[in-house]
């Protein structure tokens, strides 16, 4: 048995529910049994009891498996769309590509950017380390957008307003990157749970408009150099993610799945169990 299961299974909310299955099979077994009796007269049969008792009985496995772990997602009619959670390797996955950046978009590595980041990795699993053809789709896809200010630093010094999403041509599919943090003159990106809000809004309509529907993956975005992580723990910060896309939805279609992809580590400390039943709480009543 994984880690992950076992804590699941360990869980108040498991246990709980399947206690509650179980108490309300036994209850609707004790009603008919009682109804039976009166009808039958069985209770003067030995085996009758026995019966009675073994039929509850199948209440547990029944009520385990109710409750049972299954993976975290939801399918959703109004609006029409999937969210799932999943452990696994972000690049590995298809559909298009959410890349959280800083409001300059700087590349440099290690300098400005850590190798280990999520830009970092891109650069060296989506473009071999080629800064330079990096730099230059970003231009690219920034070339409508008009620049907030500068900033005097090391690096790129044009700053873009936060929530601007670079849409980038990798076929078959597209990265979005979406600046949602802000670098200072010493290199510090800092993001506040008011700009993430306003940045993955921005993001889903650029989704909307660019993604024709396709299959959406994306890591959680909140921590790491954003320093929000203690602000909005990686918990908090997938149903924060989750609110805006449904909140998006209803007012027009971005993807026919939004899919959060999770290292292995940080997957295995979620209570999947609660967001599982986050997930389910937003269906229309």
């Amino acid at each position: 048995m994984s880690s992950a299961l076992r804590s699941d299974l360990f869980s108040k909310r498991f246990l709980l529910s399947a206690a509650t299955w179980f108490f309300a099979w036994a209850g609707i077994i004790a009603i008919l049994g009682q109804i039976l009796d009166w009808t039958f007269k069985l209770a003067k049969y030995e085996w009758w009891g026995q019966a009675v008792l073994g039929v509850a009985l199948v209440g547990i496995p029944l009520s385990m498996w109710r409750s049972w772990p299954r993976p975290i997602e939801e399918t959703y009619e109004s609006p029409s769309t999937r969210i799932r959670i999943v452990k696994g390797d972000l690049f590995d996955e298809g559909g298009h590509l959410v890349i959280g950046t800083c409001d300059t978009f700087d590349t440099a590595i290690p300098n400005i950017i850590a190798r280990t980041s999520l830009q970092g990795i891109a650069l060296e699993r989506l473009y071999g380390n080629d800064v330079a053809k990096l730099d230059a789709d970003l231009d690219a896809a920034l070339s409508s957008t008009a620049p907030r200010d500068t900033v005097t630093k090391v690096g790129k010094t044009v700053r873009y307003p936060l929530g601007t999403v670079a849409v980038v041509e990798r076929p078959p599919r597209k990265l979005f990157f979406v600046a949602y943090t802000m670098m200072d003159e010493h290199n510090n990106a800092q993001g506040t749970p008011d700009g993430l809000w306003v940045s993955l809004n921005a993001l889903w309509s650029s989704i909307s408009k660019h993604g024709n529907g396709h299959t959406v993956c994306m890591p959680v975005i909140g921590g790491g150099m954003s320093r929000m992580s203690n602000i909005v723990p990686t918990q908090d910060s997938i149903r924060f993610t989750i609110l805006s896309f449904m909140f998006a939805s209803r007012n027009n279609k971005v993807c026919d799945e939004l899919r959060l992809v999770l290292r292995p580590q940080d997957y295995e400390r979620l209570d999947r169990l609660e967001l599982q039943a986050f997930l389910t709480s937003l269906k229309p009543s």
